[in-house]
């Protein structure tokens, strides 16, 4: 592995000899934010894999899932069908919070002091 980084630091060396790094776009501006910054290190290429995939993990998409259905119950005019979200999304909460109690989060302090503010993040509607 050293030869191959010793080969791309000699290239970029050359590059940049050349000029042919200069006036890049966005040359001189900072770094955007980190999207993983606040995943653990060791979980960010897992994640950044899977999002490249167009998967997400379980817990992102039970989010997904929860946001949608608990916009779609207050325009429901059905009483049939607004019973059938309702269980949908009791369902899906039900399968969250089992998940995030077999991760040990329900274990944690830090989950135990922020437990409400969390809640309402993770069921608050995402508009970025």
């Amino acid at each position: 592995m050293e030869f191959v980084r010793s080969i791309a630091e000699e290239r970029i060396a050359e590059a940049i000899r050349r000029g042919e790094l200069d006036n890049l776009p966005g040359a001189g501006q900072p770094l955007p934010p980190d999207e993983l910054r606040n995943v653990p290190e060791d979980l960010r290429v897992g994640f950044k894999l899977l999002r490249n995939a167009g998967m997400m993990p379980e817990e992102m998409q039970l989010r997904k899932d929860m946001i949608t259905l608990g916009d779609l119950l207050p325009v429901c005019r059905d009483e049939k069908e607004r019973t059938k979200l309702q269980r949908e999304l009791s369902a899906k909460r039900f399968r969250y919070q089992s998940l995030m109690s077999d991760r040990g989060w329900h274990a944690s302090e830090a989950f135990t002091d922020y437990e409400s503010q969390i809640r309402r993040k993770l069921t608050e509607r995402d508009d970025s």
